[in-house]
C-alpha cells in the first residue's frame, strides 16, 4: 500500500533565518507569508495545505491589479487575457499567481526566485523576473527585477500583496497610518475612473483603526521621507508597530481591509504598486522594457517600535 502525501498549494516553503528575524517564503506566486522579529509577527500567516487566502503575499507581475475585460491594445493590435477574475470580469494580479517559482538559496537570510514568463495569449513578450528576500535586522528587504529577454519592447509592472499585522494585537483595534495624498475613485468592477485628493473619509495621515470600517482604495502622490521611501505602519494599542516602506517607482499603495481572511476579525493587505489598475490601458505608472533592458523595485517590512 502507497502512503499519497497532498502538495501543498503553495509549494516548497523557504525558512529563512538571521538572529532574531525569521520569515517563510511560498514558492508558489513567490509569496511572503511569514515575519517576525523578537517573536513578533509582522505578516498574517494562514494555515498550513491551503492556497494563499486573498492573493496573501504574492507577487504581482507583470501587472498588479486589474485590467478591464482583460482587454487592452498594443502597438494596434488587440490583445486578450484570460478573465481571472470572473466577479468583475477583469483579469487580475497578473500572471505569476499561481505559478511555481524556481528558487536559489544564498544563505539562511537570503533566497531568490526565479520565473520566466513566455509569450501567451493576451501578453506576446517574453520576461525573467526574479525577487529577493533579504533579512535585515529589524526586518525583511525585497527587491523586484524584471528583464526583457524577448525581441520586443515589453510593457510592464509589478506590484505585491502582503497581509500585515501588529503582532498579537485585536485587528480591529490595530490603527494604520499612511502617507497618500490622493485617492484613486474605482466603479462597480473595482476599476479607475478618477483621482480626488484625500478628504476626511480616505486620509490615513492621522490614523485610521481597522476596525473603523472596510476598504479596498488606490493611493498615490505618496510622502516620502529625506531616504525617498513612503511608508505605511501600523500600530498596536500598546504602541508596538510595524511598517512597510517603499522606493522610487513604487508609487502606488493600494490599502484593503477586510473581514474574510481567515483567522482574523480583519486583516489589511497593504500593496506597493509601480502602476494602478488597468495600466495596459492608461498606460498610468506602465514602464516600456526594451529588448536586454532590466528594472528592480525595492520594499521592505520592519518592527518600528
Amino acid at each position: 500500500m502507497t502512503t499519497h502525501t497532498p502538495v501543498d498549494p503553495t509549494g516548497e516553503q523557504i525558512l529563512l533565518t538571521r538572529g532574531a528575524v525569521t520569515a517563510r517564503i511560498a514558492q508558489v506566486g513567490a509569496a511572503l507569508r511569514g515575519l517576525s522579529v523578537d517573536g513578533f509577527d509582522l505578516i498574517a500567516s494562514y494555515p498550513d495545505g491551503t492556497k494563499a487566502p486573498g492573493a496573501s503575499g504574492i507577487v504581482l507581475a507583470p501587472w498588479p491589479n486589474r485590467v478591464r475585460d482583460g482587454r487592452w491594445t498594443h502597438e494596434g493590435a488587440e490583445q486578450q487575457l484570460p478573465i481571472s477574475e470572473p466577479k468583475f470580469r477583469n483579469a487580475s494580479h497578473g500572471l505569476l499567481r499561481f505559478h511555481p517559482y524556481d528558487i536559489e538559496r544564498s544563505g539562511d537570510g537570503e533566497a531568490t526566485l526565479r520565473a520566466r514568463i513566455y509569450p501567451q495569449n493576451g501578453y506576446p513578450f517574453a520576461l525573467d523576473t526574479a525577487v529577493t528576500y533579504a533579512l535585515a535586522d529589524d526586518g525583511i528587504r525585497v527587491v523586484h527585477t524584471i528583464r526583457n529577454i524577448g525581441a520586443d519592447a515589453a510593457p510592464v509592472a509589478v506590484g505585491t500583496h502582503p497581509y500585515l499585522v501588529a503582532g498579537d494585537a485585536d485587528p480591529a483595534e490595530v490603527t494604520i497610518t499612511g502617507t497618500g495624498t490622493t485617492w484613486l475613485e474605482t466603479d462597480e468592477r473595482m476599476l479607475p475612473i478618477a483621482d480626488h485628493p484625500v478628504g476626511e473619509a480616505a486620509d490615513l495621515s492621522s490614523g485610521r483603526a481597522l476596525g473603523a470600517g472596510f476598504m479596498d482604495r488606490c493611493y498615490t502622490d505618496l510622502v516620502r521621507g529625506d531616504d525617498g521611501l513612503a511608508r505605511t505602519t501600523l500600530t498596536a494599542p500598546d504602541g508596538r508597530a510595524t511598517t512597510l516602506w517603499q522606493g522610487q517607482g513604487l508609487d502606488f499603495t493600494h490599502v484593503y481591509i477586510t473581514d474574510t481572511y481567515p483567522g482574523r476579525s480583519h486583516a489589511v493587505a497593504v500593496e506597493p504598486m509601480s502602476a494602478p489598475a488597468d495600466a495596459f490601458n492608461s498606460g498610468r505608472g506602465l514602464r516600456t522594457l526594451t529588448p536586454g533592458e532590466e528594472l528592480s523595485w525595492e520594499w521592505g517590512v520592519v518592527r518600528s517600535a
